[in-house]
């Protein structure tokens, strides 16, 4: 999840001193490098055990993230990529960019078991559709909202992770009903972003009835803001799961440094930032538990999930689907 506000960019410049010190870069989507989110606190907390120079680049949204170092391929300057997900964990496997991570991985609280020897989960969400909470007559599936004549801002899945997630969603639930589906939705696009940021700034702008989001999202408007007035529909045929990863490329030339990031990313240090700042559910429980607000987020009656391998077979013919029915 991010934050809602459009800003991005690189993380404030590091003293001077650091450039005695060894770099470690990480790759990562743009609202975890801003300074509203993870990626500030997460900095400072990993510099005061490595004894090194931690650099989070923004490289766009999780889906351009692999785009990018498949572009690089073994010449990037990155160590590690974080911001990818399950549906594109095929994808990242293929290039063979990335090496495993040779860690024992603990005990993760996520809704679904984990084993890859590549990559570690950081926090995970539900996908969701937020509205304002005093909007009539709320979708309670996707038919519902094809129907309606409620307007919809949805990401790019050619660039987005969340607009990826939302083909996976249709197909995890509709299968071969899938391009019916996304006919129907087609009228209620208002517009389609490269990625989150740039869709949740349109939605608070009042540009649409409701952003393709997370579960989680009201929670930054409930406890950041102290606004009860953002929530997120809950829809009948379940909502799909998003897991976040990150894993170390194989050309890294600070490859220790890039396993101790990796290690440092599950433990209490990195895991208590990630609920209000990535405002996700983190992957490992912190000490402190979650905290108050999250109590009252939607809690979905069943999650969906393509597997790794099945996301990447289902992932073409589900863009020809979305492509199809948006290009009519």
């Amino acid at each position: 999840m991010r934050y809602p506000i459009l800003a991005a960019g690189l993380l404030a410049v590091t003293p001077a001193s650091a450039q005695d010190l060894p770099v470690l870069t990480v790759y990562t989507y743009d609202s975890f490098v801003a300074d509203w989110g993870p990626g500030p606190a997460i900095e400072t907390a990993f510099e005061a055990t490595c004894e090194c120079d931690l650099q989070f680049i923004a490289a766009g949204d999780g889906a351009a993230l692999l785009g990018r170092v498949r572009l690089e391929g073994a010449r990037s300057d990155a160590d590690i990529v974080l911001g990818l997900d399950t549906n594109l964990l095929a994808a990242a496997n293929d290039t063979g960019l990335f090496a495993p991570h040779g860690l024992e991985t603990p005990a993760l609280d996520l809704p679904v078991d984990w084993s890859d020897a590549t990559f570690l989960p950081y926090d995970w969400g539900y996908f969701a559709f937020v509205h304002n909470a005093g909007m009539e007559n709320i979708p309670t599936d996707f038919r519902g909202l094809g129907a309606s004549d409620t307007t919809i801002v949805i990401q790019d899945p050619r660039s987005s992770t969340p607009g990826l997630g939302l083909l996976m969603w249709v197909k995890a639930a509709y299968g071969d009903e899938a391009p019916g589906i996304w006919e129907a939705l087609a009228d209620n696009v208002v517009t389609v972003t490269p990625g989150w940021s740039e869709a949740y700034g349109l939605f608070l702008e009042g540009e649409a009835d409701m952003v393709l989001s997370y579960t989680t999202s009201p929670a930054y408007h409930l406890i950041a803001e102290e606004d009860t007035g953002k929530t997120a529909a809950a829809f009948a045929e379940g909502h799909y799961l998003q897991v976040e990863v990150a894993g170390k490329l194989a050309s890294s030339d600070q490859p220790e440094l890039a396993t101790a990031f990796l290690d440092f990313m599950l433990t209490d240090a990195f895991q208590s930032v990630i609920p209000t700042t990535n405002w996700m559910y983190p992957a490992v429980m912190p000490e402190g538990g979650l905290p108050e607000g999250f109590e009252t987020l939607i809690q979905p009656d069943q999650a969906l999930l393509l597997s790794p391998v099945a996301a990447a077979e289902a992932r073409d013919e589900a863009l020809d689907e979305w492509l199809t029915a948006l290009s009519r």
